[in-house]
């Protein structure tokens, strides 16, 4: 990973490869293929659902950092939220439009980087700012939550997440076993202790209220590419209570909450 890459060849990997467009095998665009890549998402990463917890923002203006396919985009304008999504990747923001008109749904979209949030949407206008994987890919992590401080409400919440350094997954990576997305060259993944992200709000006028750890990927890749979920041998022979435990300790998924300071 090059840490110094540009937004540029950010743009343009997440271009190529889009994060979970190979998630169906249906006519991407279809009502289908939306269906099932939902389906599969929320398999593979259930505790998505809780910690976003969409049902919670009916009639609330919602900021998503980083909408993707829009997956949870659709799931935050299907309980009534207000919703605006940021996307970099033109690639995915055509996709997520065409999600909202396939299903009927009501939402903006913002081609832009979220390093220069201020430029696209008002200040102190959103009653949740959400990103879910997206701000450790952009070059200066730091510009996106000082921009996300300016936009959001006084009496607002941020929900984020980050990847964790003190995660099996990091160390995997590190040890040459693991990379940090399904597509190989991600040119920016920064990873982050607990200790460094409670700074790195701190430092721009957020207080974070709660952060956990959530998500070890268990399958043999080369079948889930096959739509086949066979656990790697280590993590079938483990109890569930202790992949469990593994997970909240060591997950690669650091989930934070955070209120304006």
């Amino acid at each position: 990973m090059n840490q110094m890459a540009s937004i540029e060849t950010v743009a343009e990997y997440w271009n190529r490869r889009p994060c979970n467009i190979r998630h169906s095998r249906a006519e991407v665009g279809s009502r289908a293929y939306f269906d099932e890549v939902e389906e599969r998402k929320y398999f593979v990463e259930p505790h998505i659902l809780a910690f976003a917890q969409f049902d919670r923002w009916k009639d609330k203006r919602v900021l998503e950092i980083g909408c993707g396919l829009g997956t949870d985009a659709t799931n935050f304008a299907r309980a009534g939220a207000e919703y605006t999504g940021l996307e970099l990747s033109e690639v995915s923001l055509g996709l997520a439009k065409k999600r909202f008109d396939v299903f009927g749904l009501d939402g903006t979209f913002v081609h832009a980087n979220a390093e220069q949030l201020t430029q696209h949407v008002r200040r102190a206008s959103f009653d949740l700012i959400y990103s879910f994987g997206v701000i450790h890919h952009t070059p200066n992590p730091e510009a996106v939550i000082r921009q996300a401080r300016q936009v959001i409400r006084p009496d607002g919440e941020f929900r984020l997440m980050l990847y964790a350094k003190d995660s099996w997954k990091d160390t995997m990576i590190d040890a040459g076993f693991d990379q940090p997305e399904a597509q190989s060259g991600c040119p920016i993944a920064f990873t982050y202790t607990q200790a460094e992200v409670r700074h790195l709000l701190r430092a721009n006028d957020f207080l974070a209220t709660e952060i956990t750890q959530e998500h070890i990927f268990p399958y043999v890749v080369e079948k889930y590419v096959q739509y086949e979920y066979e656990l790697q041998p280590w993590f079938a022979a483990m109890p569930r209570e202790m992949f469990r435990a593994l997970e909240k300790r060591f997950g690669w998924h650091m989930l934070i909450v955070a209120k304006p300071a």
